[in-house]
C-alpha cells in the first residue's frame, strides 16, 4: 500500500520527529503541508496527517491542505499530532473534514511536545525534551499497528 505523510512542523520540529517514525515503519513518503498539491494525495492509498496543536487546532497550513482536497473515496487516513497536554481529543475536527471527503479513518496517535508557547517560553516550557524516545516508540507501536491492519 502506498503511503504518504503530510505534516506541518513549526517551532520545535516536535511533529517532525513523529512524522519521520512512523514514515520509517511504514515506508512512507513525507511531505510539508505547506508545500504539498491536493493532487498528490490521489496516487496514494493510505494518508496521514499530522500537526502540532496551535490554539486548540492543527497548523494552519495543514487545515488549509485538507480544505483543498478533493472527494477521496476509497482512500484510508490516519491522524496525529504532538501538543501541550499530548491527548486526541483535538483530532475530531479534522477526523471529520477528512470523513466529509470520503476518507475512512483507521487511526490516530498523539503525544506531548515541547511547549514554550507564550509566558510558557520564561519558564523554559513545558514537556521539555519531548517527543522523547518512550513517545517515539509508541509512534512507532501505533505505525506498526496500522501495518499489519492496512498496508
Amino acid at each position: 500500500m502506498k503511503t504518504l505523510i503530510v505534516y506541518a512542523s513549526v517551532h520545535h520540529q516536535n511533529t517532525e520527529k513523529v512524522a519521520k517514525v512512523i514514515a520509517a515503519e511504514l515506508g512512507a513518503d513525507l511531505m510539508l503541508a505547506a508545500k504539498a498539491h491536493s493532487d498528490t494525495v490521489t496516487t496514494y492509498d493510505l494518508i496521514g496527517f499530522g500537526s502540532g496543536i496551535y490554539f486548540f487546532k492543527f497548523h494552519k497550513t495543514l487545515l488549509q491542505f485538507i480544505t483543498g482536497l478533493s472527494t477521496a473515496a476509497g482512500k484510508q487516513a490516519f491522524v496525529f499530532s504532538t501538543s501541550g497536554d499530548g491527548g486526541t481529543e483535538r483530532h475530531a475536527a479534522v477526523k471529520e473534514q477528512l470523513v466529509n471527503r470520503g476518507f475512512a479513518i483507521v487511526g490516530d496517535f498523539a503525544c506531548k511536545g515541547w511547549n514554550t508557547w507564550g509566558p510558557l517560553k520564561l519558564v523554559g516550557g513545558t514537556n521539555k525534551g519531548q517527543p522523547n524516545e518512550e513517545d517515539l516508540e509508541e509512534a512507532r507501536v501505533f505505525a506498526r499497528g496500522l501495518k499489519g491492519k492496512y498496508t
